[in-house]
């Protein structure tokens, strides 16, 4: 597999900037596959998926939180320093993304600040190659709901407001740890969650906390040689007999969202419920427990869109993105949203 596998050419005017007025607005693409050369693409709504999914089958959330992770600094020196949380690796550590002019170095402080004018120090600890170890004085989720902004995603181009403060969250997140949100829950309310759950159909979540790293692109031409990043999550026990009691029954597990599916196979591989996965998905995976899977578009040469062309074949998405794009879909977080089911799965 090479990385020019995976690029297309999209119209910067279908790259969403704004959510749609309810949640459940957004359109829905479906991609209906015979595991041979036929793809079949439904153009349909949001609220259509009461119909496309059945009783007896699972939804799989990712109930994790968007932390305020963007912090704005200054160098020993006097610099601006901008540093965006990838991961939060203890009380008081974090592993981050730094923009400056040039990095502070190792054992150095930068001084962050808000727009009250309040401050505090973060200690510069290591750089493994890829992100910044720090230090931070306090509880870092503590100083980040005083100090931090909302990383809203980097081709999204306004700064975020009260509609992102809100928006930018699906209904179902409780869990505070994540970078950027499992977009494809931001199309459910709670007026269809209990539609839903009135239709026989279970409901049960993961948590795994989405990392900067997931906008990080693809620079390896040879996909064998890319480094994928590191995410920690956490499977319940209870979601995990939920998805045996639905396997048992003849019911489909239903990720929604790509986080949510890395969560469930790692859990497959590695059989451990919780910890970090760096999980890198491409064609030729082999999955072994999500049946279908909701997601938005997703962009070019990304590992994301890796994924869906592993999970549904990359003819039909490279069909679906086409169609997509003809039909001027909303594209990526705040955009709109596909289902699709695994090949072997998709005879009705």
């Amino acid at each position: 597999m090479q990385l020019s596998d995976f690029n297309y050419e999209l119209p910067a005017d279908l790259i969403a900037q704004h959510p749609l007025a309810n949640r459940t607005d957004s359109r829905l693409l479906e991609v209906k596959a015979d595991g041979g050369s036929h793809v079949q693409l439904i153009d349909r709504q949001f609220k259509d998926i009461l119909s496309i999914i059945k009783p007896g089958d699972l939804l799989v959330f990712n109930d994790t939180k968007v932390i305020p992770a963007r912090l704005h600094g200054k160098k020993e020196t006097g610099g601006n320093v901008e540093l965006l949380i990838e991961r939060i690796s203890g009380d008081r550590q974090a592993w981050v993304q730094i923009r400056a002019s040039k990095v502070p170095k190792t054992g150095s402080i930068i001084l962050i600040h808000n727009q009250a004018g309040e401050t505090f120090p973060v200690e510069m600890l290591g750089y493994d190659g890829r992100f910044y170890e720090v230090r931070f004085p306090e509880n870092v989720f503590e100083l980040l709901e005083r100090f931090g902004e909302l990383p809203l995603p980097p081709y999204i181009e306004h700064q975020p407001d009260d509609e992102d403060a809100q928006r930018y969250q699906t209904v179902v997140a409780k869990n505070p740890g994540a970078v950027a949100a499992p977009t494809a829950g931001l199309h459910f309310d709670e007026t269809i969650l209990r539609q839903l759950n009135n239709l026989g159909i279970k409901q049960a979540t993961i948590t795994l906390h989405v990392g900067a790293g997931t906008f990080t692109p693809v620079r390896e031409e040879d996909l064998t040689k890319h480094k994928m990043h590191h995410e920690w999550f956490s499977i319940p026990a209870e979601t995990l007999q939920a998805i045996e009691e639905t396997k048992q029954k003849g019911g489909r597990v239903i990720a929604i969202g790509t986080t949510s599916l890395r969560a469930l196979e790692s859990k497959a591989i590695s059989q451990q419920s919780s910890g970090e996965t760096n999980l890198f998905i491409t064609p030729g995976f082999e999955f072994k427990t999500v049946d279908c899977l909701l997601t938005n578009f997703h962009l070019p040469k990304s590992t994301l869109l890796m994924l869906v062309s592993a999970f549904a074949g990359m003819d039909n998405i490279r069909a679906a993105y086409q169609h997509a794009i003809a039909q001027k879909y909303r594209f990526f977080s705040y955009g709109d949203a596909m289902v699709l089911c695994r090949l072997e799965n998709t005879k009705s």
